[in-house]
């Protein structure tokens, strides 16, 4: 259960941007059977974006979903865009309404489960932003409304307007911010949290022992975390997530994964993936239990604080600081 709100969803969702995007190369085919291969396992609650491969996402999300509709807990967001190589965020109300239609129209669907802002707009009274949601809420077109990556003061503004389901915001053992205010305050108001990239954008699985393999277009190539100087650092955690694992008997993502899900029964990580393995080992993660000792184990591992490099390569609206409204 997403905080107070009522939504119900699994206790895991897939998270499906790097079918479209940010992570190399991708087989359409194999990603459509990655989702259905969600649905089999109980995995409903799929997650997308309008600017995902700029619209592309959500008409694959769309197919996928196709004749199982009521199958799905289907989420996505708005307030992103591409103008060539910025990213530009929008929260005007004739923006919020554009931009559902759009996504309506992608998705094949006549309502969206579960709609985020996808950042908020330091230009527009995030008042604005979410009185113009909860219009949508009235005309049956959305069901639930969500932040993603807001702070404590906007989300405690935008629950005055409307009541909020959940919070996205990036959550793993080595991104850990959220726990310095803004988890107390989505708690204290009811807001679920919804963790994205709880594997560390794939760092945290071990499978990257360095970056000379990645393909030109993954953008973990200009990331700070996995430039040269800060790799060896950040694979510090790795290493002990790999010796644990070892005596647990599964996988360092998993254990990583299981991390992120013992934190509460109000937080569901969506790792994505594009491919049919990759969903089976993040599933069999929700199964697994940690011991106070391992817990602790992963506490010394992984310090709040403890990785090196920012989140990305520039402090723009596409995610440096949460801190985006006034």
């Amino acid at each position: 259960m997403l905080g107070t709100s009522g939504l119900q969803v699994s206790a895991e969702g897939l998270g499906c941007m790097g079918m479209s995007q940010s992570y190399g190369p991708s087989d359409e085919g194999e990603s459509i059977a990655t989702i259905h291969r969600a649905l089999e396992l109980g995995v409903s609650f799929l997650d997308t974006a309008d600017v995902y491969g700029d619209g592309h996402n959500e008409q694959l999300v769309g197919r996928a979903i196709a004749g199982r509709r009521e199958q799905v807990v289907l989420a996505t967001k708005f307030s992103l865009s591409r103008k060539g190589d910025e990213m530009v965020v929008d929260g005007r109300p004739e923006n919020v309404f554009a931009c559902c239609d759009a996504s309506l129209a992608r998705l094949g669907t006549d309502y969206i489960d579960l709609y985020y802002q996808h950042r908020v707009d330091p230009n527009v009274p995030i008042e604005e932003t979410v009185g113009a949601m909860a219009e949508l809420v009235s005309a049956g077109k959305v069901r639930f409304l969500g932040l993603s990556e807001a702070s404590a003061t906007t989300i405690r503004r935008a629950v005055a307007v409307h009541p909020i389901a959940a919070l996205q915001s990036e959550w793993s053992l080595w991104t850990r911010d959220i726990e310095d205010e803004v988890l107390g305050v989505a708690r204290a108001l009811g807001v679920g949290i919804v963790p994205f990239s709880p594997l560390g954008r794939g760092f945290l699985t071990g499978a990257l022992r360095n970056t000379s393999g990645l393909s030109e277009d993954d953008f973990r190539r200009t990331n700070p975390r996995f430039s040269e100087e800060n790799f060896s650092h950040n694979f510090a955690i790795v290493e002990a997530l790999e010796e644990m694992a070892g005596q647990k008997g599964c996988t360092a993502g998993q254990l990583a994964l299981a991390w992120v899900l013992s934190r509460g029964p109000d937080v569901v990580p969506i790792p994505g993936t594009k491919r049919r393995a990759y969903l089976d080992q993040n599933v069999a993660a929700a199964r697994m239990e940690l011991s106070k000792e391992e817990l602790d184990r992963l506490e010394r591992a992984a310090p709040q604080g403890f990785a090196a490099g920012s989140r990305y390569a520039s402090p723009h609206t596409y995610g440096e600081s949460p801190e985006r409204s006034v």
